[in-house]
């Protein structure tokens, strides 16, 4: 039977322990950086058809009538308010529109049937750019009720 034993010197122990961190370091940061947040997950929907943008929907719970209508859009290069407070609930449900900024979209509205007041015209608005959902919302058109809230209703 024959036995090998080595010698380290604390020097290379201490080497080799800062190596072994120095890589677990950059295996955590690459990591981290490249793993899907909530944010960023919900930027990649895709929502090339009307059967994906209806499943979407309707995985938050809306019921929609059957037509939809459709109509393109250049996002603003310079925003307002109205612009600015839009785009906040776009980031709220994980969406960033100033990335959009001087492109042409495609919006898509379907009438929402299922909201809890019925006799006011709900609409989900959903905004397509190359076959995926950038942001959109669901609000009341009426001018007297009107609001507008996220995909989830908040």
């Amino acid at each position: 039977m024959n036995v090998i034993s080595f010698r380290l010197k604390p020097k290379t122990i201490f080497g080799i322990i800062l190596a072994i961190t120095g890589i677990a370091v950059l295996f955590i940061s690459f990591a981290s950086k490249n793993l899907p947040d909530s944010k960023s997950a919900a930027a990649v929907v895709s929502a090339s058809t009307d059967e994906e943008r209806r499943a979407f929907l309707e995985s938050y719970g809306w019921e929609l009538s059957a037509e939809c209508e459709e109509r393109e859009l250049t996002i603003p290069e310079k925003w307002n308010d109205v612009y600015s407070s839009y785009n906040e609930v776009q980031l709220n449900q994980g969406f960033d529109l100033s990335e959009y900024k001087g492109k042409r979209v495609t919006l898509y509205t379907y009438n929402v049937t299922n909201y809890e007041d019925e006799s006011v015209g709900i609409v989900a608005d959903m905004l397509v750019c190359d076959g995926r959902l950038i942001g959109g919302d669901i609000c009341n058109t009426s001018a007297k009720d009107g609001f507008l809230v996220g995909f989830n209703g908040e």
